[in-house]
């Protein structure tokens, strides 16, 4: 069954990380990256680049910014094939983003 594994971070929250903690989080996510259960990944731009489209009253709304203000933004996500969720949530575990105070959101993905 594939999984999304979603993450979310607060923005800037890598600069706040020693050099050290940048390389072993970097040496995970290329772990990550090479793992035969990932299927896709992308890192997305900063949040402050984000378009939203909106619909209200039949015209369509474009607007500068995410889809919500929130503490923490999405980042980035991976598509991973496992056998069930704790396979996907152990993949979670995993991601250098938990350890420095982010969240891994695991969903499973709709199969069409």
């Amino acid at each position: 069954m594939q999984y999304a594994l979603m993450f979310y971070s607060e923005p800037g929250a890598g600069e706040a990380l020693s050099e050290a903690e940048r390389d072993v989080a970097r040496a995970d996510f290329s772990e990550l990256l090479h793992d035969p259960r990932l299927v896709v990944g992308a890192q997305l731009a900063p949040v402050e680049s984000a378009t939203s489209v909106r619909a209200h009253a039949g015209r369509t709304l474009v607007t500068d910014g995410p889809f919500a203000n929130t503490k923490e933004v999405l980042g980035g996500l991976v598509l991973v094939e496992a056998a069930d969720l704790d396979e996907a949530l152990e993949l979670a575990a995993a991601v250098p983003i938990v350890r420095f105070g982010g969240v891994v959101e695991v969903r499973p993905v709709v199969a069409r």
